[in-house]
């Protein structure tokens, strides 16, 4: 697996013109509300995800019903298939997203009465009539974006598989009482996510945001094994004590499973804990990624490697957008 090195976005959401570069194995973005930190995230994840037209369109309808799906709701919305994917499709005319590892396109042509749908997927163009054109979908095992509320219960279920298959389901349980000691271990139940505390079974739905935000994380870090995992708000619902020990999950496991993760956080203690972490495990296979916006209101990124990163937060510098 190769990481995500650099990206160039065009047309996408709030990205006109945008380039940054020299991102490593994990990516921390910063940056003021609405500055559009989780649209560069959706970017990087179109990009690597789109291999051709059936991964690129469940890519955009995924990061669709992310933005806008309850957590509740998302079994029935994902199976549904009277879904209008051809009008998620059309709202993404004219994107380009280029990177070391992909460039993925896509616009609307229409000649003489005719409607084409024009993709490019690495070195590959290819031109659809709109009537004939499928709208099925194609969804990658190794590529997973996570909202700012965690996965929902169908794809916890299905992703916990990954922490059996390894036998790792100690290592979820040891983490979660860590984080919070009445949690003794976690099961699925009935279908569902439940956690034993006080010697019952709850389910995952009545336990806080942070449980479920925490256990997203580790079982899609197992899942995406060889590929590439998005976190949008990483640090919702988690108790700034605990951030060193979410960090320490994140910088070990992401290492060992050979993962790119990318994460988003507009919080100074977040920033704060995954510097020292990552100065405490010696680990400068990182950076921050620091968005904001110039004197034409462009969209602009300051990437801090690990040394400069370090010295910044050292020195108490902002980092948190401008």
């Amino acid at each position: 697996m190769d990481l995500l090195t650099d990206i160039e976005i065009k047309n996408f959401k709030c990205f006109d013109d945008f380039k940054a570069d020299g991102f490593k194995r994990v990516n921390l973005i910063g940056g003021k509300n609405n500055v559009g930190k989780t649209a560069f995230m959706e970017a990087c994840y179109v990009n690597v995800y789109a291999q051709d037209i059936y991964s690129f369109v469940y890519s955009l309808v995924d990061i669709k019903f992310t933005r806008e799906a309850l957590n509740i709701l998302a079994n029935e919305l994902i199976n549904n298939k009277n879904i209008d994917r051809k009008k998620f499709l059309e709202l993404s005319n004219g994107i380009l997203i280029i990177s070391n590892l992909n460039k993925s396109s896509y616009k609307i042509e229409e000649n003489n009465g005719i409607k084409k749908y024009i993709f490019k997927f690495k070195d590959n163009n290819i031109e659809v009539n709109v009537n004939e054109f499928s709208l099925e979908t194609l969804m990658l095992l190794n590529v997973r974006f996570i909202d700012n509320f965690g996965l929902s219960n169908s794809n916890i279920k299905e992703l916990y598989s990954s922490i059996q298959k390894k036998d790792k389901e100690q290592f979820l349980n040891d983490i979660l009482k860590e984080f919070d000691s009445q949690i003794e271990n976690f099961k699925i139940i009935d279908d569902k996510p439940q956690c034993k505390v006080k010697d019952d079974y709850i389910e995952l739905t009545e336990l806080g945001d942070g449980t479920r935000h925490l256990i997203s994380i580790v079982v899609s870090l197992f899942q995406t094994e060889n590929g590439y995992l998005f976190i949008d708000e990483i640090d919702n619902g988690i108790h700034y004590t605990q951030l060193d020990k979410l960090w320490i999950i994140i910088l070990i496991a992401s290492k060992k499973l050979n993962c790119q993760v990318f994460a988003t956080t507009h919080s100074k203690e977040c920033i704060e804990s995954y510097y020292r972490t990552a100065k405490k495990l010696e680990d400068e296979d990182i950076t921050f990624i620091e968005l904001g916006k110039n004197k034409e209101n462009k969209i602009k990124a300051m990437v801090y490697p690990y040394d400069w990163f370090v010295d910044e937060i050292e020195q108490e510098h902002e980092v948190r957008g401008w």
